[in-house]
């Protein structure tokens, strides 16, 4: 069984809270828009890290992660990327990618919009956890966490870290 923080949209930004469930975690996955390698290599001292790079990611996040991840968990396949879109809206490229890989879960950020909720064309688990930093017009902070067991997706938590606004560092 493994324990997944996942989160999105830090631009830079490491929200002190967001430790204790980075601690609790067997892995933490991001989504893009990490904003800066300081921010990386902090999770990555703690716990495995998975991730992709978003628009606002320069050179140096590019040459460390790719636009997509396309992994198994326990028995589950993933697909994480930056923009993604969402159900009946995807892009012509995640569409491809969908048929062609066919996940179990579907990863992406990019809206600041947090979004979990069942696939019905290609069958999967799409997840955007929102933005856990403090750019853009969200107005809460928000991770999500969940479990694998096997090929079993369990225990699914949203996590609200505090208002956007709300600098704790």
């Amino acid at each position: 069984m493994k324990k997944i923080l996942l989160i999105s949209d830090t631009h830079g930004y490491l929200d002190k809270k967001l430790f204790k469930h980075i601690s609790e975690a067997d892995e933490v996955w991001h989504a893009g828009d990490i904003g800066d390698v300081e921010l990386s290599s902090e999770i990555e001292k703690l716990k495995p890290f998975k991730a992709v790079f978003g628009n606002i990611d320069g050179n140096a996040l590019r040459s460390l992660y790719p636009e997509n991840l396309i992994f198994d968990c326990e028995k589950v396949k993933v697909f994480m990327t930056h923009i993604g879109g969402y159900p009946t809206k995807y892009p012509a490229r995640i569409k491809k990618e969908l048929e062609e890989h066919k996940p179990a879960i579907f990863i992406c950020g990019h809206s600041h919009i947090l979004k979990v909720m069942h696939d019905k064309q290609y069958n999967l688990l799409h997840i955007n956890p929102g933005a856990a930093g403090v750019h853009g017009f969200h107005q809460v902070k928000t991770a999500v966490r969940f479990e694998i067991n096997n090929s079993e997706i369990k225990n699914l938590a949203i996590i609200e870290l505090g208002k956007r606004t709300s600098i704790d560092n």
